[in-house]
């Protein structure tokens, strides 16, 4: 594992100011989130903070495996990382949350961290690209 292209993909992500998240429940659903940037923590690990919806907080809950791309259109340039979720942590409550307030669709309530360990980096470009690891 590169740890500095984990720093790369960090910084990419802060300069184009959004990523996407793929995660899956145990039944293999495939779900995606948006999120503005990542935090870099040190070493293969790193950190997404915002407001996840339902579905990106219930499949992480069954399979801690995710996807992350930070892609710069401009440059055709990014990473993909594949991840395991280390731990969530609630990071603010909306204000005036209330436990039982049942909404349709539900909204999140929640703004959570997700720390992640990174496990493989691959390039991702538009353009025809290898999925092995980026050097």
């Amino acid at each position: 594992m590169n740890n500095a292209l984990i720093e790369r993909m960090v910084e990419l992500s802060s300069r184009v100011g959004f990523l996407f998240i793929a995660t899956a429940g145990r039944n293999g659903m495939p779900h995606m989130a948006s999120a503005r940037q990542a935090e870099y923590l040190a070493g293969n690990r790193f950190a997404v903070t915002e407001w996840f919806c339902p579905g990106t907080v219930a499949n992480l809950g069954e399979n801690p495996l995710l996807s992350i791309v930070v892609w710069d259109r401009a440059s055709d340039l990014g990473y993909q990382v594949i991840g395991e979720l280390e731990k969530i942590e609630e990071a603010a409550m909306m204000d005036g949350f209330e436990a039982g307030r049942v909404t349709s669709p539900p909204m999140p309530q929640v703004e959570r961290r997700l720390i992640v360990r990174g496990r493989e980096v691959f390039e991702f470009r538009q353009r025809p690209h290898s999925d092995t690891p980026a050097a």
